[in-house]
């Protein structure tokens, strides 16, 4: 099944999406019923909610609406799963580690928070944000939480994956390098705008898919203007799904329509990896006017035109850091 949220001319509604490329519709699910919903009630829920928006509503075709973020999401996690992509993006982001793979990215697979207020869906435009001058899009699958859990081990995990989507985590690669070396990780460089769509796939619909280690072998594909950019397979990943929702339950809880982002492919998933391995950003940072088109084989694609943003002048200035006197009592 294919499912999406969407806004027409009649208001915002989710609904199962049918039919081939170019000629999809999308029905109603009743009663209201969001995409969260289904995930939270499990697969054979969702399947009885589709055959009755197929028999109850009418068929309105994918082209006559806005596809939105499939769901809205209480949490999002993203990993950094594609040893590839940490090999060249820590030559451009990183600085002074030479390219090398840290110890620690193979002992477990390392996530943060992302911000689920930023989500745009498949086709919106995408703004660059007030002081980036260094705009990068990542390249992802995301896999989306049906039952809660906690402690999982991968083999419990797999039945808690709901379905999958794609997942652009936009980055302010200039604003992401300062950030980082704070020591928190990225921040304002990743806050601002997040693809998520066209529509969440269930999960047993990518079986079919899964190689001899149990990774779901998909391809992926990025295209700037037109030109592919990128391309790696999913099951290049260091861990599978199953791994990375067991590693996010360990000492607390997963939550249906938690979000889980696979991290950057390989090859080409962003233009930070490649410009990593070339010494030069080529090909050049993304600018107004630049359409990304990223593919991923089962689930569809998202293509989103960059377009220009609030400029740093024109909002609020937050002053740098005051040099404090570190004084333990108030003056008298």
């Amino acid at each position: 099944m294919r499912l999406a949220r969407v806004e027409a001319p009649g208001g915002r509604f989710s609904g199962v999406v049918v039919g081939g490329p170019g000629e999809e519709v999308v029905h109603a699910l009743p009663g209201g019923t969001t995409v969260l919903d289904l995930a939270a009630a499990g697969l054979d829920a969702a399947r009885e909610a589709a055959a009755a928006a197929r028999r109850s509503s009418p068929a309105v075709p994918l082209s006559a609406v806005r596809l939105l973020p499939p769901l809205e999401p209480p949490s999002v996690r993203d990993f950094v799963a594609f040893e590839e992509h940490v090999e060249g993006v820590v030559r451009s982001v990183g600085g002074g580690s030479g390219g090398t793979v840290p110890d620690a990215w193979y002992e477990a697979p390392t996530f943060y928070f992302a911000n689920p207020h930023s989500l745009i869906g498949a086709h919106d435009d995408v703004a660059v944000p007030p002081g980036c001058t260094v705009l990068d899009f990542e390249l992802e699958v995301a896999a989306i939480v049906g039952a809660a859990g906690t402690n999982l081990s991968p083999a419990q995990a797999r039945q808690h994956v709901f379905g999958y989507t794609v997942f652009n985590d936009w980055s302010a690669r200039d604003l992401q390098g300062r950030e980082m070396r704070v020591g928190l990780g990225p921040a304002k460089g990743k806050d601002f705008a997040t693809t998520l769509g066209p529509w969440v796939v269930t999960a047993d619909e990518l079986e079919d898919f899964r190689d001899s280690d149990g990774h779901l072998a998909l391809e992926l594909t990025a295209e700037v203007d037109g030109r592919r950019v990128g391309h790696d397979l999913l099951s290049n990943a260091g861990w599978t799904f199953e791994e990375m929702v067991a590693y996010a339950s360990r000492g607390t809880w997963v939550r249906p329509g938690d979000v889980l982002g696979s991290g950057t492919c390989g090859n080409g998933g962003c233009l930070a990896e490649l410009w990593g391995r070339a010494g030069a950003q080529e090909p050049p940072p993304l600018a107004p006017g630049n359409r990304v088109r990223l593919h991923v084989e089962g689930i569809g694609a998202v293509e989103n035109l960059v377009v220009a943003g609030e400029p740093l002048g024109a909002v609020p200035v937050v002053p740098t850091a005051r040099r404090r006197s570190r004084a333990r009592h108030r003056p008298d």
